[in-house]
């Protein structure tokens, strides 16, 4: 397996693992941490071991799960949680809080064009194709604006760091962004295993995230400006949903009712919720169900999961869909490598956050240097999510790098290909003690017609296998508490 130098968060070199922790000298680890190593140094291992089982008797409690495909010996599973936190300092976050402030707002603005005049196409800055023949382009909104205007109004933005300064996004997740709910109960149970810590350092809170959630649903209801009270509900599809735990988690958190498609009709192009009291007309749908699914009159009409008729009441500017059908393009990694491009045709600025270097294999001249150096990089689908069906050459055997060389000749246009990044590494508490693993963090960043709200931190997802690149949840990842402090 080959290896990485990778920038250590608390060490600046993941060699320091191999010592004893020793706060004592504070020239080794970073202001942000110092607090951190002071508290694992005076904590007996055995101690951790007990807070980490402790973890997990929470999550079972409460139910936190969620399915790794692929696996034998069971549906779901728990998450696992680490308990050592991992410590953003305050000027570090303002930093990133702008950078996804500005691409958030240029992924807005790109999907109300490329959906209206197309002035991005004309000028040639994304080619014309890429987006009309993609897959995730949606004819059904051509020509249209949704309610308030806004067409991603939960964005989960994916961020790795590969030095002190260095910060790149990895992907945009802007259709059905998930993981807030793990991003919630990490600081919950933490709150309960380590107080103490607590005590040390101010952290800033996250709880502030449904009220604001709720704030920002009820800023694009069509009623709000009637004066009429808004109606929000969270459309899932079930229970049987890898991510059902959140849609329910959400639900009760922001108080609103958690539905199928089965408890929503329409009638006269305005949506209504079955209850006992009889219907109650529906302003908002959070929705976490994809395009395909919402409307059978409209996209796949074997959907047992939609609505018939949503779609009609959507264009009639009746309901808020949250995100709004469509903004499947923008998770597009091909899409992705225009970001750069993106942000400065619609902001007229050069982009806070860099992109990670991208080939696009529907262009020969990078499909060539791909084939070329396949061992070296990492491919993915451009419609790929969950860390499935991408390619981490420098892990791969040869047959795999044939096989996967035959894929990308057959249909260069569904691959990208980038370096393999030396993710950064923070302290983890392992069975062999504390030691670096890779990391990567999920800020949620929330947009409606009261503006753009980031609560400080965000979803940070550990490789827990030594080594492993592989963060995703949906492979066996785990996942941390992030702390934004005050130093």
């Amino acid at each position: 397996m080959a290896r990485f130098d990778a920038y250590d968060e608390m060490f600046g070199s993941g060699d320091a693992y191999s010592r004893e922790l020793r706060a004592a000298l504070p020239g080794e680890t970073a202001a942000p941490y110092r607090a951190v190593a002071a508290w694992l140094e005076a904590t007996p291992p055995a101690q951790l071991i007990a807070r980490r089982r402790q973890a997990e008797l929470f999550f079972r409690r409460i139910g936190i799960t969620f399915a790794v495909y692929g696996e034998a010996e069971a549906d779901e599973r728990l998450i696992p949680f680490d308990i050592v936190p991992r410590i953003l300092a305050r000027a570090e976050w303002r930093r990133l809080e702008a950078g996804l402030i500005q691409r958030v707002g240029a992924l807005n603005a790109f999907l109300a064009d490329i959906y209206g005049p197309r002035e991005i196409l004309r000028a040639g800055v994304v080619p014309e194709d890429l987006v009309l023949r993609n897959p995730g382009y949606c004819l059904h909104m051509a020509g249209r604006t949704p309610p308030g205007g806004i067409w991603t109004h939960i964005a989960g933005i994916d961020l790795v760091r590969t030095g002190p300064d260095q910060f790149h996004v990895l992907e945009d997740n802007v259709r059905t962004p998930s993981g807030v709910s793990y991003m919630l109960e990490n600081r919950e149970v933490m709150l309960k295993l380590v107080p103490e810590l607590f005590d040390q350092v101010k952290v800033a809170p996250v709880e502030t995230y449904c009220e604001q959630l709720l704030e920002t649903l009820a800023s694009v209801s069509p009623r709000r400006q009637r004066g009429a009270s808004p109606t929000c509900v969270l459309l899932t599809p079930g229970r049987h949903n890898s991510a059902f735990y959140e849609h329910s988690f959400l639900a009760d958190t922001l108080g609103i009712e958690l539905v199928e498609g089965s408890d929503l009709f329409v009638r006269d192009d305005v949506v209504y919720m079955r209850t006992t009291e009889g219907p109650a007309r529906v302003d908002v749908i959070y929705r976490r169900l994809d395009d395909a699914f919402i409307d059978p009159l409209v996209f796949n009409p074997g959907s047992m999961l939609g609505v018939p008729g949503l779609m009609a009441a959507y264009h009639a500017g009746n309901v808020t869909l949250a995100n709004a059908v469509g903004t499947g393009i923008a998770d597009d990694k091909a899409i992705y490598s225009y970001m750069p491009e993106i942000v400065r045709f619609y902001t007229g600025e050069e982009p806070l956050l860099a992109n990670v270097p991208t080939w696009r294999c529907r262009e020969p001249e990078a499909l060539g240097h791909v084939l070329d150096h396949l061992s070296e990089l990492v491919v993915k689908e451009v419609d790929g999510s969950g860390g499935y069906g991408m390619l981490i050459g420098p892990h791969a055997p040869q047959a795999t790098l044939a096989a996967f060389a035959a894929k990308l000749k057959a249909a260069p246009e569904k691959f990208i290909a980038q370096p393999t990044l030396a993710l950064s590494t923070c302290p983890t508490a392992t069975d062999g003690g504390i030691a670096g693993r890779h990391v990567d963090l999920r800020p949620f960043v929330l947009t409606g017609t009261n503006g753009t709200h980031i609560v400080p931190g965000g979803l940070t997802r550990v490789a827990m296998t030594p080594g492993s690149l592989v963060v995703n949840s949906s492979q066996g990842g785990g996942t941390k508490d992030t702390w934004v402090i005050d130093e």
